[in-house]
């Protein structure tokens, strides 16, 4: 069964000019630099300091993956690129909640 599906994954793959080990390898090695980074923006955000670089920073490990298929990728599918942007919207909004959450977790109550 694992040759079957290894085979699958190797033959979308070609067909699409993007290596799925690759693209598993930068998709999972990505998480911890992410998460790093929004420690770093939280941290930042909690001094009261600008928050932009490590937010740009998250940000580019949240789509590297998807950077790699975009560059390496050809002739994938409109409906792929929909889909991943239904789940990078997902993604994003759940990470700012989150996010938000941390910080304000961090802060001194006003009122």
């Amino acid at each position: 069964m694992f040759a079957a599906l290894n085979d699958w994954a190797l033959g979308l793959g070609r067909e699409y000019g993007v290596n799925p080990y690759v693209f598993a390898a930068i998709y999972v090695g990505a998480v911890p630099f992410f998460l790093a980074s929004i420690g770093w923006l939280v941290k930042r955000a909690r001094a009261g300091r600008s928050t932009v670089l490590p937010t740009m920073v998250a940000g580019f490990f949240f789509v590297s993956a998807y950077l790699y298929l975009a560059l390496a990728g050809r002739n994938i599918p409109l409906w792929v690129w929909i889909f991943l942007g239904v789940l990078l919207l997902y993604g994003a909004w759940s990470t700012v909640r989150d996010t938000r959450r941390k910080i304000a977790a961090g802060k001194p109550e006003e009122g």
